[in-house]
Parts: C-alpha cells; sequence; structure tokens
C-alpha cells in the first residue's frame, strides 16, 4: 500500500478529480450484471431446491418481510432481459447459476434437467443476439440442503462444488469463455457466518468467519484445476473469481494509518486474493496480526486455519483474470486495544467516513470514484504482477431509494461516469492491465437484507405489479453511450436553439413560408390528427439527423397555428417492404430476417424516440445545455405498423 499512498498523496483534489476524455482501448470489454436469487424468482418451479436466501426471507428476516419468491421472474422473462441487453449494445452479460436449480440438495445425485436447461437456453439465446455470457458458478445462495449439514463450514463442501462446477464445465463450456468461481465470496464469510446479517445467520466471527474463507478458497482452486485438467484444451476459456473489495485510504500520512490501512486490505482482500494470486497461502501480515492478538488478549479472536504444503501448491495461480467487485472507499486509522472479534478489533484498524463524500441508498456505500483507481493500482503492485493476469471489473453500481425519481437516476449516471472515468484513468496514466467494466446491475432487484427497498439497476422493475414490467433508466441510455463510444468522446458540447412553445416571435428557429404551410388545413380548420414519417434507418446517422429536424419543423408548424395533435413514428418494426422486400429497414427496431426466431433490437432511433415521449418534447443529453421547449399538454405519441408487412 505504501507504494500507492506515495503515488497518488501529493495529488490536490482538483488534480484527483479531473475528469480524462478519451477512449478505452480497442477490444475494451462492457457488461452488465445479475444475481440469481436477485432476479429469477421461480423458488420451487420445476422442483428447485430451496436456497439459503430463500430460507432467510421466509423467517422474516428481510426488509418489510420480503422475499426472493418472485423477484424479477427472469426464469420466466428471459427473452425480455436479453431484449434489453440487446437495446443496450451490451456485449456481455454477467449472471450467476443457481446451484439448487440444477442440483436441488447441492449433490450431483440430484440433478434437476429442467433447471439445466433453462441456463442452456439462457446460454444460446444471448449467443444469438451476439452477446457473450460470463457466468457466476455462486454468488450466496447455496442450497439449504447443504447449508443443513454445516453449509461452508463442512469440509465436505469442497467436493461438492467441485462436483457443481464439473458438470457447468461440461455441460456449458463450450459456450461460455468466462467463468468466477465465486462471486463477493467475503461477504458470505463476514456476514454470513461472521455478523449473521446474511444467511445463514451464523454469529462467529473468530472460527467459523476463518472455516468458510477456507474452504471457498480450496472449492475455487478445485474447480479451476477442473477446468484447467478436462476442458482448457477443447473449450479454450478463462475462469477466475470475483472479489469484493473497498479500497482503504490511511485517515492521516501518520505510519500508524498507513499500516492500519494495510492491515484492512489484508484482512479484506488479501485474505482470499493472496492465496490465489500470491503463494497459496493467506498474508503474512495477516497471520501475524492474528497471532499478536492472541498473545495480547491471551485468547484465540480468530482461529486461522493453516494450508498444508500441498494445498498451497494446488492453490497458487488458479486464476486466469482478477475480478473485482467495488462499491465504496473507506478511511482508515490505527485503533489499539480491544480484545473483541472481528476484523476491525483483530486488524487493529477502524473506518471511518469523510462527511462530504456523496451519499447513496445504502449508509455501506458512499461515491468516492477515486479510490476505484488506487484499488486498481495496489491489485496490479500486490497481485496482478505476480502471476500476469489481467483485472476484470465484475461489478460497480449503487443503489437508489425505492421511491426516489426511479426513472431519471441522474445520480447514478454521475456515479458510473465518475467510476468508469478513473477506471480509464487507470488504463491510460498508470498502465494497469483493465480489460473489462461491469455495471451492477442491469435490472432493479432483491438485495439482500435490504429486499426491494433498494434499486441498482439500469432498468426499473415495477416490484408492486405481478408482471414486473421493466422500463429503461437514463442510467441505461448513459451506459449505451459509453459502450457505443467506447468511453468518452474529447468533443465540445453543442446546443439547440431554443423553442418556448407560445408565439412566433418567443421562437429562435425559422417558421415555415406561407407555401409550405398545409393550406387545406389551415383554411377548413381540420384537426391534423397524425403524421407519418419514414426514414430509412440503414442510414443511422442520416435518420437521427432528420428525425431532429422535423420535430423541429413540426413545432414550427404548431407555432404557425396548424392544429398538430400528435405524431406517429413509421415504423415500430423492420418489415416486409413491398417491391423491396426485406432490403430496407423503416422499423425503430432491427428484425434479424435471417434468423427463425426473428429476434429485436432496438436501434438508436428507438431510444431517442422514447427519450422524446418521456419528456414530451427534446430530451436532453448529457452533453447539451437545458434549453428544449415541450410539445402542448395532452399531445399524442403513437407507433405504427401495416398488417400486410408484419404479420
Amino acid at each position: 500500500l505504501m507504494a500507492v499512498w506515495e503515488k497518488f498523496r501529493t495529488q490536490s483534489p482538483a488534480e484527483r478529480d479531473l475528469f480524462l476524455n478519451g477512449s478505452f482501448p480497442d477490444g475494451f470489454q462492457w457488461a452488465a450484471s445479475t444475481e440469481s436469487f436477485k432476479v429469477e424468482g421461480g423458488w420451487t418451479v420445476h422442483g428447485k431446491g430451496e436456497t439459503i436466501w430463500d430460507r432467510f426471507g421466509h423467517e422474516g428476516k428481510v426488509f418489510d418481510n420480503q422475499t426472493a419468491d418472485l423477484a424479477c421472474d427472469s426464469y420466466h422473462k428471459m427473452d425480455y432481459d436479453v431484449y434489453l441487453l440487446r437495446g443496450m449494445l451490451s456485449p456481455n452479460y454477467q449472471f450467476s447459476i443457481s446451484w439448487a436449480r440444477i442440483f436441488p440438495t447441492g449433490q450431483k445425485e440430484s440433478l434437476l434437467e429442467q433447471g439445466a436447461l433453462y441456463y442452456e437456453k439462457l446460454i444460446d439465446t444471448l449467443l444469438q443476439s451476439g452477446i457473450e455470457p460470463t457466468v457466476t458458478l455462486n454468488h450466496w445462495d447455496l442450497p439449504q440442503a447443504l447449508q443443513d449439514h454445516g453449509g461452508w463450514t463442512n469440509t465436505s463442501i469442497v467436493e461438492a462444488f467441485k462436483e457443481f462446477a464439473d458438470f457447468c464445465f461440461s455441460r456449458y463450456g463450450h459456450k461460455v469463455k468466462t467463468w468466477n468461481t465465486f462471486g463477493s465470496p467475503w461477504v458470505v464469510s463476514n456476514f454470513g457466518y461472521g455478523t449473521g446479517e446474511h444467511p445463514p445467520g451464523i454469529k462467529d466471527p473468530s472460527v467459523a468467519s476463518y472455516q468458510v474463507t477456507h474452504n471457498i478458497i480450496k472449492a475455487h482452486a478445485e474447480a479451476w484445476h477442473v477446468f484447467n485438467d478436462k476442458y482448457r484444451k477443447n473449450q479454450g476459456g478463462k475462469v477466475g473469481i470475483a472479489l469484493n473489495s473497498d479500497w482503504a485510504e490511511p485517515n492521516s500520512d501518520s505510519p500508524q494509518d498507513i499500516e492500519a490501512a494495510e492491515r484492512y486490505l489484508s484482512f479484506m482482500l488479501g485474505w482470499f486474493a493472496h492465496p490465489i494470486f500470491v503463494n497459496g497461502d493467506y498474508p503474512a501480515l495477516l497471520k501475524k496480526q492474528i497471532e499478536l492478538k492472541k498473545t495480547e488478549c491471551g485468547e484465540d479472536l480468530a482461529v486461522l486455519p493453516v494450508f498444508t504444503e500441498e494445498e498451497k501448491k494446488m492453490i497458487k495461480g488458479t486464476a486466469d483474470f482478477f475480478g473485482l467487485n467495488h462499491h465504496t472507499s473507506r478511511l482508515i486509522s490505527e485503533s489499539r486495544g480491544s480484545c473483541n472479534p472481528g476484523p476491525d478489533s483483530v486488524g487493529d484498524f477502524q473506518s471511518h467516513i469523510d462527511p462530504t463524500w456523496p451519499t447513496t441508498a445504502s449508509s455501506q456505500i458512499q461515491s468516492v470514484p477515486w479510490g476505484l483507481r488506487r484499488l486498481l493500482n495496489y491489485i496490479a503492485t500486490e497481485y496482478t504482477s505476480v502471476t500476469n493476469v489481467p483485472i476484470y471489473i465484475t461489478g460497480i453500481g449503487m443503489p437508489t431509494e425505492y421511491s426516489s425519481d426511479v426513472l431519471n437516476d441522474t445520480q447514478r449516471i454521475g456515479f458510473l461516469k465518475s467510476y468508469i472515468n478513473e477506471a480509464m484513468k487507470a488504463i491510460q496514466l498508470d498502465s494497469v492491465a483493465i480489460q473489462r467494466f461491469t455495471v451492477q446491475s442491469l435490472l432493479d432487484g432483491f438485495e439482500g437484507p435490504q429486499g426491494y427497498s433498494q434499486r441498482f439497476g439500469l432498468h426499473f422493475v415495477n416490484f408492486e405489479n405481478s408482471d414486473t414490467p421493466r422500463t429503461p433508466k437514463s442510467s441505461a441510455y448513459f451506459y449505451t453511450q459509453v459502450i457505443e463510444r467506447n468511453g468518452f468522446e474529447d468533443k465540445k458540447p453543442t446546443s439547440f436553439r431554443r423553442i418556448s412553445g407560445k408565439t412566433k416571435q418567443d421562437s429562435k428557429l425559422p417558421t415555415l413560408p406561407p407555401s409550405e404551410v398545409p393550406s387545406r388545413s389551415k383554411v377548413h380548420h381540420m384537426k391534423v390528427i397524425y403524421v407519418e414519417y419514414a426514414v430509412n434507418l440503414m442510414l443511422k446517422m442520416l435518420c437521427l439527423f432528420f428525425l431532429i429536424i422535423f420535430l423541429h419543423f413540426i413545432l414550427a408548424h404548431n407555432l404557425d397555428e396548424v392544429r398538430l395533435k400528435g405524431y406517429t413514428a413509421w415504423s415500430l418494426l423492420d418489415s416486409f417492404e413491398w417491391l423491396s422486400g426485406y432490403s430496407v429497414g423503416f422499423g425503430l427496431h432491427h428484425i434479424d430476417f435471417t434468423h427463425p426466431d426473428r429476434p429485436r433490437t432496438p436501434k438508436r432511433s428507438a431510444h431517442l424516440y422514447h427519450q422524446i415521449i418521456r419528456q414530451n418534447g427534446f430530451p436532453l443529453p448529457v452533453e447539451e445545455e437545458p434549453i428544449y421547449g415541450h410539445f402542448p399538454e395532452g399531445f399524442v405519441w403513437s407507433v405504427a405498423t401495416a398488417s400486410y408487412q408484419v404479420n
């Protein structure tokens, strides 16, 4: 940590927070993610086994007695979710498999074919849409049947996970090229078996928490070796692990606080990363600190299991990439003298939050984007330099309140923009080998103990409607733009001219000459009910240009007293265009006529029209000045098809 601290400690806030324009390297991978228990629902469908999160919710331990029984109902809305991914232009989708949906008891003898087919269909649907699947084998939702025998504290679970991983590699590995063995396993060890805030609700930070990490690390390594020995040669692909970590910023430049921050990272990130990426064993600093507290307090506050020499060899180097889940940072100071169990006390550190840091709906997550860059530098120095593997950012996101402005989520846009930019700084300015950025999450979902009270999604999910409809938020459009540009273009903002919508004199746009005003409508005082306006969307940029210009002219018509009451965009879908057949596309949505399922993908024009409808006028892009007008209240927006062309 000292090297990273020295590198950045002289930065002024202005230099630290300076926005960097530019693009990510060619081939950089963009992704969105979900986790099985947060979105799938269908908790008993087709014989799926109970998970520890099902049990936790049914025991009333989640906010407002909420459960994940239905969640987003993604089990039945797979096509809908993939449609959203296509609309976002997301080239990669990271999802987790529910162990209990394939092996209801957690054991291979209980194989449920319908559960296996669900994930097979999801993977096929993604690939047909040009989206690469990234699969996490386990993200928190352990089968309850395994927990009944001790869960991650029972050493037999290592073999059970190895067999589950073997099945998944065998079944899906010829189509899936990126695997995470675990997602945020520190949360399982610390909150599941340490504080008891997560299922299975065990409060044993001295023994169980450390045993869980020990078994998870061995299970990860066993799974990696199964892939390496049996499948890598024929399937290709990569297997890694998605570790979660805060950045630990020393609260002062004192040696004591710097050392405390180092211990914080050892107890959170190094606990898992050091065995896998360095030497097969726990960090020396972690082991030394635990022994120090044992001597100081006269008892075992932390019982750290020991890897055998054979296990160390088996664990070392078992990752093809370093997966990082990150949400926030902490200020760390030294705090000695406590003899209570728990990482803070054992580690002799205390964490703080700067009151100036922007808050989110979670008291545990503050927006500290510069911490990401420092954490990435730390990982590159401590871990990936040893094994020479790239870093994949496997999850970054922030929660908003359930009752907040759910669609116009400008706070999330600011959060993502700044964190993505810090990742770009790490690549361009620090030469850190980062190859992927994943936004958490594609959808609002069931957020653990918080239930549905916090929203992480790029898409709003209405949980009060049993059909759980999805709606893109502003952040979905922002992320689409980032993907399309592969970063942030270096350009000066432009602005449209103001349209007041009141009088000709107020308008800054030229009005139409009398010769161009539809005279019959004006003379006979007929109401113009709708206008059909079609442009060949094969010329995408030209289409957007003329669509904007045409809408400006509609306003001019309105200012010239034409009684315009609505606007219809032709056409909702690409379709059979008479003599031209399928050679031209008028649709707001592209249809792949070469595929028997005729999959639909929203075009850029669909996103634009969606924003126009939502704002009843011209949208406000991030780059533009707020000088847009609105159509009259009650103005009707529509889309159209014709029966012969689509049926």
